[in-house]
């Protein structure tokens, strides 16, 4: 099955191979994410910034798991190019296993302190216990969320792409029965609103995680045993640290910076918040061509540079550049126009829709430079180039991001789309810094593999 099924990943791999299955992996999230929205928006539009709200801070704690996830997938791709695979079943039991042991830390302690980390966002208090109730629930099974993104990562290096595309299709399928069983149908009557919606996510949640451990042996990429984990190596563990820290760094730092622009627009009151989830939702269909393409090419930059073939990574990268950008603009400005059509299928109002297409409108622009750094920090990254990113990051997001998003939003009164205007002005900044850094060959030299 393994033979048949698995794609060979070198100088003469096409891209969009990878590429699709990915795409529809993460258009199949995306759809899930947008059935939610709708969902709920049509069961209570205070049920849907509430459920906002919780999902913008448990991504905080979901980008932890990246710290593993990351530095699995730079340097599986790496070792298999360089066909070095003595090592590929402790790096495999060492990335899953400390990743589920982080994952069960983090559950306890999103599950114990979730109303104070909503405190801090300034969450509505007409939202604050539906958000509560929601973090709770998801936030006690991150756990699951841990296991299944090093596995998944394993998965495509190993050349099986296709593999998280089925499991996000049966993934979709169970959220959806699970949300109008609670919301909607035989169980409606149980009353639980948002927190039958948080049962039915980890749930699905759950069968993820499952379907990704067996589909691991089935495909006889490897096996997960502890007597791999004997002696202990420490300095395999390092390396990933090395590698996964400042890499979950980087979007650690956007993250965070998105949360204190979250808190901009919270005071705005119930439309701007509700504004916000919904320009979020629609936009995430810009952005899912150009993250697919990205995901892909560092898979297979990955590969080239443990193989020592760098002028074939290096055209590969912006070969794909070239194609992604004008694709994911068409996409941007689509999405704009249709947006009043569209905005109605989640139940929003009048002055919604308003809010939310100026930040669509802002959102054509922001995705020039969104595409070039998913591509270019993707790819930097695979390269094990990492401390660059994140060091920019931090300036770029925290320095440019916030304060433009604070002095158009707030203080011109621009509202949300002038919070949004930040991001625009970082994602833009930032890529011009990433593609000079790749031009500069400087990642060459940061192959994390021995010789």
């Amino acid at each position: 099955m393994k033979n048949h099924k698995e794609i060979v990943i070198d100088e003469n791999t096409h891209v969009r191979t990878l590429a699709w299955p990915i795409f529809i992996e993460l258009l199949l999230n995306i759809l899930l994410h947008n059935v939610d929205t709708i969902m709920l928006g049509r069961y209570s539009e205070l049920a849907v910034g509430a459920v906002g709200n919780a999902n913008q801070l448990l991504m905080v704690f979901l980008i932890m798991f990246n710290v593993v996830a990351s530095a699995t997938n730079v340097i599986v791709a790496q070792y298999l190019g360089a066909k070095q695979v003595d090592k590929m079943n402790q790096i495999y039991t060492l990335s899953f296993v400390f990743n589920m042991a982080l994952g069960i830390l983090l559950s306890v302690i999103v599950f114990s302190f979730s109303k104070i980390f909503l405190g801090f966002l300034k969450v509505p208090s007409e939202m604050m216990v539906d958000s509560t109730s929601y973090m709770k629930i998801v936030g006690a099974c991150l756990f699951m969320n841990a296991g299944f993104s090093v596995l998944s990562q394993i998965l495509r290096c190993n050349g099986y792409p296709k593999m998280g595309m089925y499991i996000s299709i049966l993934v979709n399928l169970f959220n959806i029965l699970g949300n109008w069983l609670f919301l909607y149908g035989p169980l409606s009557y149980l009353g639980l609103g948002v927190k039958g919606v948080a049962i039915s996510t980890i749930f699905a949640r759950l069968i993820a995680l499952i379907v990704a451990l067996v589909l691991f042996y089935r495909l006889k990429i490897g096996k997960l045993s502890l007597k791999t984990l004997h002696p202990f190596p420490t300095t395999l563990l390092l390396k990933e640290l090395k590698i996964g820290v400042p890499t979950a760094g980087e979007n650690m730092a956007y993250t965070l910076a998105q949360l204190v622009l979250f808190s901009f627009v919270n005071v705005m009151g119930t439309d701007a918040v509700n504004a916000k989830v919904f320009g979020n939702t629609l936009m995430s269909f810009s952005v899912i061509f150009s993250n697919s393409v990205a995901m892909a090419t560092a898979i297979v930059t990955g590969h080239l540079v443990g193989a020592g073939k760098f002028h074939a990574a290096y055209k590969k990268v912006f070969r794909q550049l070239r194609i992604c950008i004008p694709v994911a603009v068409v996409i941007a400005s689509i999405n704009c126009l249709i947006c009043p059509w569209t905005l109605k299928l989640f139940g929003a109002n009048g002055e919604v829709v308003v809010l939310a297409r100026g930040i669509l409108i802002v959102g054509i622009f922001m995705e020039i430079g969104r595409t070039t750094n998913l591509i270019m920090v993707n790819s930097l990254k695979s390269a094990g180039d990492v401390m660059f990113p994140v060091a920019m990051g931090l300036i770029s997001m925290w320095i440019v991001g916030i304060s433009v998003g604070y002095v158009c939003g707030v203080v011109f009164g621009l509202g949300v789309a002038g919070v949004f205007m930040g991001t625009m002005a970082d994602e833009l900044g930032r890529g011009i810094v990433m593609i000079a850094r790749w031009m500069s060959g400087k990642w060459r030299t940061k192959r994390v593999i021995e010789e």
